[in-house]
């Protein structure tokens, strides 16, 4: 998640998986993916940086899980023991690579 600032200074977080585009009307405007329009305080280079830094994050944690031996495959939330060490979890699913048809 992101913090963004709205244009009477109240804070919210936003989850820039859902954002659609964001331009800058002299003002900074976020289009979601569902049509909803949020005008925010940041500047457009500022809110590009956020999401850039937010998506790097996602990609170290899964970085850091893989190295750990702890995996980042689907865990069943009712029989997944959180606290057991990696060896005692499920074995993470087998990752099949996708090439395209020849032909």
């Amino acid at each position: 998640m992101i913090h963004l600032t709205r244009l009477n200074g109240q804070g919210f977080v936003l989850n820039p998986d859902l954002i659609l585009k964001a331009e800058t009307t002299p003002d900074t405007i976020v289009t979601l993916v569902d049509g909803t329009r949020y005008v925010v305080e940041e500047p457009l280079d500022v809110l590009a940086e956020r999401v850039l830094r937010y998506r790097a994050s996602v990609v170290a944690v899964a970085r850091e899980l893989t190295s750990a031996g702890q995996g980042v495959g689907p865990v069943d939330a009712d029989t997944a023991d959180v606290g057991a060490p990696a060896s005692h979890q499920p074995p993470a699913p087998k990752v099949a690579v996708l090439r395209p048809r020849r032909g």
